[in-house]
């Protein structure tokens, strides 16, 4: 009998022995909150004022804390954020198993700001006229990893100002902010219903307009040019198309110029592209260093 029971305890479910381990406790949450895991990201938002904030939770820990865990504990008092140090299994459920490093900060979202808000700056006041504006507009970027990558670089490397389309796009989510490293809470992105009419707008007020493509051959009607032949000298909107897709025909056709990344070998069929994130990085590296080179 005790070599039945024996085998029949072998032959319990997985499940059934999981039940026996304890559960994270389900934190209730308050309505229109998200968690914000990471550290660049938590810190940065503790920093700024664009969210309100509600509670941070710290991994608890047996040993003494990491000094960042101390820093994190002094800011959010000094917002009169309440701290919670946690067992790490709540952490990663409260991230949903996203690498969290130790923090999550429970906070209302962010929001994308309208083009009302942007306060374009005057092309006819004469201390601008000459200035070089790099704008960043993405048409349906959909991959939260690709935005924050997208967001990072544009903001380490100078852009004025990111828009997005609001259709078919990724909202400012928390794993947005993580791969961002942080620049999503400190760099306002704004979004537009109709991008065709923006482009369209902002090409009437003396603004050049840039597409960029993978595949030179697949664009009609609009002159392509190599990245490093680029040349500008008054303000531009860069635009960056879908993962999948790219720019849709309506946006191709109202650019002055496509860019395309000149490959270092020939390609095998399949991999003839770059990822998005990546490809925007060395574009915007090629066009933002000749605004420094002119002290824009």
């Amino acid at each position: 009998a005790a070599r039945e029971l024996w085998l029949s305890q072998l032959d319990e479910p997985p499940r059934a022995r999981k039940g026996l381990e304890r559960k994270p406790v389900s934190l209730p949450r308050t309505e229109g909150s998200e968690i914000v895991f990471g550290i660049a990201p938590c810190s940065l938002a503790l920093s700024q004022a664009r969210r309100d904030l509600f509670r941070l939770f710290l991994k608890r820990s047996s040993g003494s804390p990491r000094p960042v865990m101390g820093e994190f504990a002094l800011q959010a008092t000094a917002r009169g954020v309440p701290v919670l140090r946690v067992p790490r299994r709540e952490l990663d459920a409260l991230s949903g198993g996203r690498v969290h490093q130790g923090v999550c900060l429970e906070a209302t979202p962010l929001r994308f700001k309208s083009l009302e808000e942007a306060g374009t700056p005057d092309l006819g006041d004469e201390e601008r006229r000459d200035r070089r504006l790099v704008w960043l507009v993405l048409e349906r970027i959909q991959d939260p990893m690709n935005l924050g990558a997208l967001l990072r670089s544009a903001y380490f490397l100078g852009v004025d100002r990111v828009v997005t389309s609001h259709r078919n796009s990724c909202p400012l989510t928390p794993t947005v902010s993580k791969a961002s490293a942080g620049a999503a809470e400190v760099f306002d992105v704004y979004s537009t219903d109709d991008l065709q009419s923006f482009l369209k707008a902002k090409a009437a007020e003396g603004w050049e307009v840039v597409g960029t493509v993978s595949k030179p051959e697949d664009v009609e009607d609009v002159p392509v040019i190599s990245c490093l032949e680029f040349q500008w000298n008054k303000p531009i909107i860069i635009v960056i198309g879908s993962e999948g897709e790219g720019l849709s025909l309506e946006t191709q056709l109202l650019c002055h110029r496509m860019l395309a990344i000149p490959p270092g070998r020939a390609l095998h069929p399949g991999i003839e592209s770059l990822n998005v994130s990546v490809a925007t990085g060395i574009l915007l590296h090629s066009i933002c260093s000749q605004k420094r080179r002119h002290g824009d």
